[in-house]
């Protein structure tokens, strides 16, 4: 260990981006196993580490590195797992550049971070090849019964931890197959889908009852759900979009970015879509303008890029410093040929369908309290920018689901989110938990996955709470 001072930083090659550009598959390749273990070797195995704090998971970092550097490698997979139900996932998608690595101690002092994610990745991977990804086998089965109504991140953790106390859980989600956003939302060249599906039949042959292409309020009801189960998570996710305003905001050609990745990753899928969609969500020969600064908008800037567009640009009202999404995806982005202009907004959108955008040149303007510069407009900056294609990727809301459930004491805050009591996600509503981004609103994937094992643990608890008071009134 502490191989920082003499081996640099090194991640796994990148594919170059004029092949990459050409299909969805992961733009990484692999690390060997000397290159992990070398790289896991430059750890610096702090007293306080801050990639264990900064995780949301709080994944025992140090210790899978120092066991992948010792050759420990199914060690270091069973450690990664004890925290995370879907490592392999993490270690793909996950922001690292804001989370474990952009708190590293090395990379603070110049030496640039160890590459926790790449490693996480590595190990879980090796771990599906070598058989050491155990089936779910409770050592006991329960009677008591958990409905969960989303089978997006947090939903599918949540399921991992119950079932393997033995609980009975049943999944119902909308779509045909389960993972929610991971399946259709995030584009294969981030996270194949094999990865998502595997873990998803993990889980259906460990016995989680999955009810697909079934919306709750239509094809079954909140309280029918309810009464069938001891308890109930949703775990729905937030999916109405961030509408634009300005003239011809409802052009024909302007589309939501959800709408666009889902037709993508069916198309990927070898799913059959109606030729009118195929031609709407088609970037090919078209001149793309995605709007937002988030993870969103780069899955769409590379998706559009490798569709064949023939320009794609990405507006955002803030400058590169300040944009939500990760810095990582940027630079892949700019690789691949997506221009970014920072700060500008649209204002306005001409042509039926649409033909170009409005763009209005911003600057940022003086801190406030938090040290956030709010965009400020600048008076006669405004162009027309050309485009055939408008992706809307301004971010996600709820929906409002006491209406679409019929269930109008269901607990929800101002902004539509569920209200959920923090660490256990339970509402006010008896029984019934609610985790992941429809408690916190648009987030990411690993905080879902936390949500989801810390409410399975919290109705694991009250539970046997109750098994223990029924049997205290059955002794007296």
């Amino acid at each position: 260990m502490l191989k920082f001072v003499s081996v640099e930083r090194d991640m796994p090659e990148k594919r170059a981006p004029i092949l990459r550009n050409q299909d969805f598959d992961e733009i990484y390749a692999e690390f060997a196993s000397a290159k992990a273990a070398e790289q896991a070797s430059r750890c610096s195995q702090c007293g306080v580490p801050y990639c264990q704090s900064h995780c949301p998971l709080h994944n025992n970092i140090p210790d899978w590195l120092r066991m992948t550097a010792e050759g420990r490698l199914e060690e270091a997979y069973a450690l990664s797992q004890d925290t995370n139900a879907f490592p392999e996932i993490c270690g793909r998608i996950c922001p690292q550049d804001r989370l474990c690595e952009g708190n590293c101690v090395i990379e603070q002092s110049g030496h640039g971070t160890v590459t926790i994610g790449s490693i996480e990745k590595y190990l879980t991977d090796l771990a599906w090849e070598n058989g050491w990804v155990k089936p779910i086998a409770p050592k006991a089965e329960r009677a008591e019964s958990v409905g969960i109504i989303g089978a997006g991140p947090g939903g599918l953790a949540a399921a991992d931890v119950l079932r393997r106390a033995g609980v009975q859980v049943t999944v119902y989600d909308r779509y045909d197959r389960a993972g929610g956003l991971l399946t259709y939302g995030i584009p294969g060249f981030k996270l194949e889908k094999d990865v998502v599906l595997r873990r998803n039949d993990q889980l259906a042959q460990g016995g989680v009852d999955f009810r697909l292409n079934c919306t709750v309020g239509e094809d079954i009801g909140f309280e029918d759900i309810r009464a069938a189960h001891d308890a109930v998570i949703i775990a729905t996710g937030v999916y109405k979009t961030r509408d634009l305003s300005g003239e011809g905001a409802d052009a024909d050609g302007i589309v939501r970015a959800i709408d666009y990745l889902t037709v993508s990753n069916k198309l990927s899928f070898g799913d059959e879509v109606p030729d009118a969609e195929k031609t709407a969500y088609d970037a090919a020969g078209k001149r793309v303008v995605v709007i937002g600064g988030g993870d969103t908008a780069m899955d769409c800037v590379r998706t559009a890029i490798r569709q064949g567009a023939d320009s794609v640009k990405c507006l955002y009202r803030r400058d590169r410093t300040n944009m939500p999404g990760s810095q990582r995806e940027v630079q892949n982005a700019e690789e691949e040929g997506v221009i970014f202009e920072w700060l500008r907004a649209p204002v306005g959108f001409s042509g039926a369908p649409v033909n170009s955008v409005r763009v209005q040149e911003m600057r940022l303007g003086t801190p406030d309290a938090t040290g956030r510069q709010a965009p400020e407009v600048i008076e006669g900056a405004e162009y027309d920018e050309p485009a055939d294609l408008v992706i809307k990727a301004l971010g996600f809301m709820p929906e409002d689901l006491p209406v679409l459930w019929d269930m109008p004491d269901l607990p929800v805050t101002a902004w539509g989110t569920i209200k959920a009591t923090y660490g256990t996600g339970l509402t006010e509503m008896p029984g019934v938990y609610a985790v992941g981004d429809i408690v916190r609103g648009a987030s990411l994937v690993v905080w879902a996955i936390k949500d989801g094992r810390d409410t399975a643990a919290a109705i694991l608890a009250q539970l046997e709470s109750a098994k223990s008071g029924a049997k205290g009134m059955a002794a007296e």
